[in-house]
C-alpha cells in the first residue's frame, strides 16, 4: 500500500501521481521528479494519500527543490528563449507554415521541446537537424491544437477577464453551435468566438444548467401525462361500479294504449330493400307502338 501524491507541472495542467514513501511533502512543496520527458520541477497539489492494491507502476519522487535546482531553472529558461528565437528564424528561411507557441528544456538540459501549431502536418526533418546541430541535445517537436496554444500563451477573453484556459480549466470538453442556440444567442461567429478562434468554452456552463433545467421540466410533463393516460385507461376499463337506478312502483292500474303515431308512420312507411332493382322505363314510342299493334288471328 504505498503512499502517493498528486503533482502538476504547469499552473493548468494534467495531475499525475508520484510515490512518496520516504519524504515528507506537503501541498505547494516543490519537488524533483523524473517524468517521461526527463527530470522536471513540480508543485505538489494534492496532498499525501494510501492506496490499495494498486497495479500501476509509479515513479518515485527524486528529492525536493534545492537551491541548485532553482540556479538551474534560470538557466533554462535563458536557453528557452534562445532556442525560440533561433527556431523562429530557421522557420522563416525554410518557409514552414508553422506557428511557434513555447519551448521548454528539461532540468537536467537533455532535451528541448518545441510546442507548435499547424493546419496539416509538416515535414520538419531539416528544422529539427538545424536545432540539434546548435544546442547539442534530443530536440522534440510536439503539434498541439489552438485550444492549447491559447493556454500557454495566456490573454485576456471579451469579458475583460483572463481566459478560463490558461487560469482553472484542467481539460477542453466539446463546445457547438447547438449551445448557443439553446441559450437564444445572436449566432454570430465573431461575438461567439474566442481568441484561439473556436467557440468559447464559456457557452457549456450555463448550457448544462438550462439542459438539467429543460430537461427536468419534460420528465415532470412526461409524468404528468403518463398519470392522465392512466387515469383514463382506468376509467375506460371499468372504473369505480356505477350505483344502481332506484325502481319505483306505482299504484296506477296498466292501460293499454295502441301503438303511438310515430311507431304508425314508421310501420306505414314501405321499406326500401337492399338490392331491389327499379322498375324499368318505357321510351313513350315505344310504348306507343305496343298499344296500336294488331293482334294476329288465332
Amino acid at each position: 500500500m504505498p503512499d502517493i501524491v498528486g503533482i502538476r507541472f504547469k499552473p493548468c495542467g494534467k495531475i499525475y501521481d508520484f510515490e512518496a514513501d520516504d519524504f515528507e511533502v506537503r501541498k505547494g512543496d516543490l519537488i524533483v521528479v523524473e517524468s517521461e520527458l526527463g527530470l522536471n520541477i513540480g508543485t505538489v497539489v494534492l496532498e499525501r494519500r494510501t492506496v490499495e492494491n494498486s497495479d500501476r507502476k509509479l515513479k518515485k519522487i527524486i528529492r525536493k527543490v534545492n537551491e541548485e535546482d532553482r540556479l538551474q531553472q534560470e538557466d533554462n529558461k535563458k536557453i528557452e528563449q534562445d532556442a525560440k528565437l533561433y527556431s523562429l528564424e530557421r522557420i522563416m528561411a525554410r518557409g514552414l507554415p508553422m506557428k511557434l507557441i513555447n519551448t521548454e528544456a528539461t532540468l537536467d538540459r537533455k532535451r528541448i521541446i518545441f510546442y507548435f501549431t499547424a493546419e496539416k502536418r509538416i515535414d520538419f526533418r531539416e528544422l529539427v537537424k538545424d536545432l540539434a546541430s546548435r544546442f547539442k541535445t534530443r530536440i522534440e517537436m510536439r503539434q498541439i491544437g489552438v485550444r492549447d496554444g491559447a493556454r500557454i500563451i495566456g490573454s485576456l477573453g471579451v469579458c475583460g477577464r483572463e481566459l478560463c484556459c490558461a487560469k482553472f480549466l484542467i481539460a477542453f470538453e466539446p463546445i457547438s453551435i447547438k449551445m448557443a442556440k439553446k441559450q437564444e444567442l445572436v449566432l454570430n461567429t465573431g461575438k461567439l468566438s474566442g481568441v484561439c478562434g473556436r467557440l468559447m468554452c464559456c457557452l457549456g456552463y450555463e448550457y448544462s444548467e438550462t439542459y438539467t433545467e429543460d430537461k427536468l421540466r419534460e420528465d415532470e410533463a412526461a409524468s404528468i401525462v403518463e398519470e392522465v393516460e392512466s387515469e383514463e385507461i382506468i376509467v375506460a376499463s371499468g372504473g369505480p361500479p356505477e350505483e344502481p337506478a332506484e325502481l319505483t312502483l306505482r299504484d296506477e292500474e296498466p292501460t293499454m294504449a295502441g301503438p303511438s303515431q310515430e311507431t304508425a308512420a314508421t310501420q306505414q312507411q314501405p321499406v326500401k330493400q337492399e338490392g331491389m332493382e327499379k322498375p324499368r322505363k318505357w321510351h313513350p314510342k315505344r310504348k306507343r307502338r305496343k298499344f296500336h299493334q294488331k293482334k294476329t288471328p288465332q
